[in-house]
């Protein structure tokens, strides 16, 4: 199956969920955005990494990856590769000392915090990006400054606040609600509306 990479475009604190984050993944040269709920200590993992911030001790990503240069093993690649009850799978590709490749069952926000530390390649496969991935309507910078000249939040989305509330709405609405939500870069609340819209279409 053909591999899809993808790059991390953006750390997402969710708007209306407190101690929500999202790690949103973005396909290379495509429009598509991949949004994955993480945990606040991985999400300042990653953080930390894309600033090039350098604290005092070594956080625990830090030491793992110290562990890996210190022994010769280097992580050639993430593999983002089963989708499961919403809950994404990853696995580090390693390269030993001998040249040997190695693959290590991970958690994706763990892998995602290795990839950014060792500078590696992040892929997916096209089923997992078509099931959970979303798709901008436009380039980013013109939605920016589509919500920015609107300023106007519909009366859907000021409503909207759980998830018992998605399911009273129709599937037009989540649609539309969704598309609100990714121009406000809610990419926590996206997820939720996402997974709605997905069960809607698996219960036809």
């Amino acid at each position: 199956m053909k591999k899809i990479e993808l790059e991390i475009v953006a750390l997402s604190h969710s708007i209306t969920q407190t101690h929500s984050y999202a790690v949103v993944l973005g396909e290379v040269n495509g429009l598509r955005r991949l949004p994955i709920v993480i945990g606040g200590f991985e999400a300042q993992a990653i953080a930390v990494a894309l600033e090039r911030m350098q604290p005092s001790r070594p956080l625990t990503h830090d030491l793992f990856a110290n562990f890996m240069s210190t022994f010769g093993i280097d992580l050639s690649e993430v593999v983002i590769y089963k989708l499961e009850e919403g809950i994404f799978f990853a696995k580090l590709i390693c390269q030993g000392p001998d040249g040997e490749n190695v693959e290590i069952d991970s958690r994706t926000s763990d892998a995602l915090a290795l990839a950014v530390r060792a500078s590696c390649r992040i892929f997916t496969y096209e089923n997992i990006l078509e099931a959970a991935g979303l798709y901008l309507d436009q380039p980013e910078g013109a939605q920016a400054e589509t919500s920015e000249t609107t300023g106007a939040t519909s009366p859907v989305a000021r409503t909207v606040t759980t998830d018992k509330d998605l399911k009273n709405l129709s599937l037009e609405e989540l649609n539309t609600l969704l598309q609100q939500v990714l121009e406000q870069e809610d990419y926590v609340r996206a997820i939720s509306i996402r997974d709605e819209i997905n069960n809607r279409k698996k219960g036809k």
